[in-house]
């Protein structure tokens, strides 16, 4: 499986898509741009308006390149199925777009409600991923790569199995506490750790089972 060149630029234009917005209103931004948010929606960190404008675009755009030459040289990258691939080299753009919009619009004065939309988009990531972790196989990028599940292909699968339920549900949560606005650093904190240490701890529990 060699990914398509033709995805990988045009997911990287879109990752610099922003840009042009930023430069439509360029003018219009104050020196300082709120660039980072607390849970409740409150500017916690600035940065110049440039860094705002090119900063954040270029920088996803780097990341998408690297996101694609890393799948790209995995050795078993013909192991790794198109909906996961497809799914991971569609985050960066959307999120690059999504980031760099809400930033912009918040600069201009008007409220995004990000404390909200975050966590809602989070989510529905974590319930797309879960859907697809189980039929995910062995691979060095994508997935659950821990020692014991690239020992064994019956460890892979069944610690995808039980975590992509766990996924799924953790992006209900996510999605229930951004609709009703209680999402915190502790509740995010709680979700992200049943998330990723169950599973850790099912797979090496596998693992001393011999399996």
């Amino acid at each position: 499986m060699k990914l398509n060149k033709k995805w990988m630029i045009i997911t990287t234009l879109i990752c610099l898509l922003p840009i042009f917005a930023g430069l439509a209103v360029y003018g219009k931004l104050p020196e300082q741009v709120p660039t980072h948010f607390s849970f409740d929606g409150t500017p916690n960190g600035w940065s110049s308006k440039a860094v705002a404008v090119f900063g954040m675009p270029c920088f996803m755009a780097a990341i998408n390149l690297l996101l694609y030459f890393g799948l790209n040289a995995d050795p078993k990258k013909k192991n790794m199925g198109e909906a996961m691939v497809k799914i991971s080299l569609g985050v960066v753009p959307v999120l690059s777009v999504l980031m760099s919009g809400m930033t912009l619009v918040n600069a201009l004065g008007y409220n995004t409600n990000i404390e909200t939309v975050i966590p809602l988009l989070m989510g529905v990531l974590f319930i797309l991923i879960g859907n697809y972790l189980p039929k995910t196989k062995q691979s060095y990028t994508m997935g659950i790569k821990l020692p014991w599940t690239l020992n064994s292909e019956e460890n892979w699968n069944r610690t995808h199995r039980m975590a992509g339920f766990l996924w799924v549900a953790g992006g209900v949560v996510f999605v229930a506490v951004s609709l009703l606005k209680i999402c915190n650093v502790w509740i995010f904190a709680g979700i992200l750790a049943v998330m990723v240490l169950i599973p850790t701890v099912y797979s090496y529990l596998l693992y001393k089972k011999g399996i």
